[in-house]
Parts: structure tokens; C-alpha cells; sequence
């Protein structure tokens, strides 16, 4: 069992953190996050590369992120794939759109990674949903955003009969998408860019978002409201600088989601 002094010096070492951090018997929670969370946005995109399952790995091994985001779309058959973009253009060796392709054509698709990041990656294939979270969940946090709200449903079932409806944020961009994601029985994430934060009126979601993810880039007047919003956890993306970072925590947020944790991790 961890207590809360464990979870108090584990918040104030994890920049310190070789490795993965160990909570003991799972599945993790995200009662047993630390006070502020890092995030690994799509695996820490500007270490790794993005949505790629040895980027996770990797990530998980470094120990510099509690949580690991990564992006979500179906395909023809309604398979839940780990992707970002509607297209394979940008980070694949091929083109069209994801969602014209079925299970065994996704087997031949081939990540190309970005010749700027650190190390050495290879190239491989885009993980599935439920590839992602047979590996990680229950180890650690997960983020996944549903870009394809058809899948849902699908996306429910593969977290729920994992038993890992308190171990992964369902992330959206959309309210009425994220009161379906909680009337669905999961943690609901609602992220909201800078220009929408101007008029937003998050206490109107409290009854149903568990983590407001707001815009680092948002005026300081429009975090403070998002922290003032009731919501339980306001959490800032997307953070890449030790600056950003510090101003999101001064003005309230309780969890920052970055593409380069590792860099951040070093500034404590």
C-alpha cells in the first residue's frame, strides 16, 4: 500500500528518478499520483518517436513522466490504432487516410522516424489500442485522446475489461464527447485551446470532467479560472521549457503535459 508520505517524497525526487517508478501490487491508479504529474505527450514527442510503442517503452523506462499519452484512431473494421493524424503522410512511409485501412493492412504500416530526435529509433509498426494498454496498463497512468468519437464504445469495452477504468483519461476536445465519455463510466479529459479558454466557462463541466488540459499558451486570467472551476485536476499542455512549466504551477495547474519530459526533469 502507499501511503501518503510516500507519495510526498516520491513527488518531491521523481526530476531525481532513474527508472520507472514502482507503486507495488496494481493496478495503478491515478490515486497514486504524485501532487504534480508529468505527462509524456504522444511518449514525449520531441525525444521519441510519437505513438510508437518503443517511445512508450522508453519513456516508462526513463522514469520522467507518471503518465503516458498517446493518440487514438479506428480503422475501416473499428480497430482502435494508436495514431495521431487522419492521414499516414507525416509520420509514416505511406499516405491515405488511417481510417481506409483495415487490421491486416495496418500490420505492413511503417513509422518513419523524425530524423531530428536523440538516439537511434527504428522503424515500426503503429501499436493498436489494445496492444498499448496489455503493456502498460495497470504500470503506469495512461492518456489516450479518442480522436474518432465512433470508437467509443470500443475504446470503453477494451479499458473496462482490462479493469482499468481508474488507470486511463479519455481524452477530447469536445464537451458533449466528454459527458459521453463519462456516462461510459470512465475518467473524462476535456483539453481546450488558448482561443476557446477566452470564452470558456469550465465550472459548467465539473459534474462530468475529471482533468481540465488547458493551453500553457492560455492568458493568465483564463488558467486561473480553469483552476477556480472545480474541476479536480487542471493540468497544462503543451509544456516544453522550464519557463512554461513554472508559470503554469504559479498560477495554479497541477500537472504538466510535455513533449520533452526528460529535458524538464533536469530543471528542477
Amino acid at each position: 500500500m502507499i501511503t501518503s508520505v510516500a507519495l510526498t517524497v516520491v513527488a518531491s525526487v521523481v526530476s531525481l528518478t532513474p527508472g520507472p517508478l514502482e507503486w507495488g501490487g496494481g493496478p495503478l491508479t491515478v490515486a497514486a499520483l504524485p501532487r504534480v504529474p508529468y505527462v509524456a505527450h504522444r511518449g514525449g514527442a520531441r525525444e521519441v518517436p510519437e505513438n510508437s510503442m518503443s517511445g512508450l517503452m522508453a519513456a516508462y523506462r526513463r522514469g520522467t513522466a507518471q503518465v503516458l499519452d498517446f493518440d487514438t484512431r479506428v480503422l475501416r473494421d473499428g480497430t482502435p490504432v494508436v495514431f495521431h493524424d487522419a492521414t499516414l503522410n507525416r509520420t509514416t512511409f505511406l499516405g491515405g487516410a488511417v481510417s481506409g485501412l483495415d487490421a491486416a493492412e495496418w500490420r505492413g504500416v511503417r513509422l518513419r522516424p523524425r530524423d531530428r530526435l536523440p538516439g537511434s529509433w527504428r522503424s515500426e509498426r503503429p501499436p493498436t489500442v489494445a496492444e498499448v494498454l496489455d503493456r502498460f496498463g495497470g504500470r503506469i497512468v495512461l492518456m489516450l485522446e479518442a480522436k474518432d468519437p465512433r470508437g467509443l464504445e470500443r475504446l470503453a469495452a477494451l479499458i473496462r475489461t482490462r479493469g482499468l477504468t481508474r488507470s486511463v483519461f479519455v481524452n477530447t476536445n469536445d464537451p458533449a464527447v466528454a459527458r459521453r465519455v463519462h456516462g461510459l463510466g470512465l475518467l473524462t479529459q476535456l483539453w481546450r485551446s488558448a482561443r476557446q479558454m477566452r470564452t470558456d466557462r469550465p465550472a459548467a463541466w465539473r459534474s462530468y470532467v475529471d482533468l481540465l488540459d488547458v493551453d500553457v499558451k492560455a492568458r493568465d486570467a483564463d488558467l486561473r479560472r480553469a483552476v477556480r472551476s472545480g474541476i479536480p485536476r487542471v493540468w497544462a499542455h503543451t509544456v516544453v521549457t522550464p519557463r512554461q512549466r513554472d508559470r503554469a504551477l504559479a498560477l495554479g495547474c497541477d500537472g504538466i503535459i510535455t513533449d520533452a519530459p526528460g529535458r524538464l526533469a533536469r530543471h528542477r
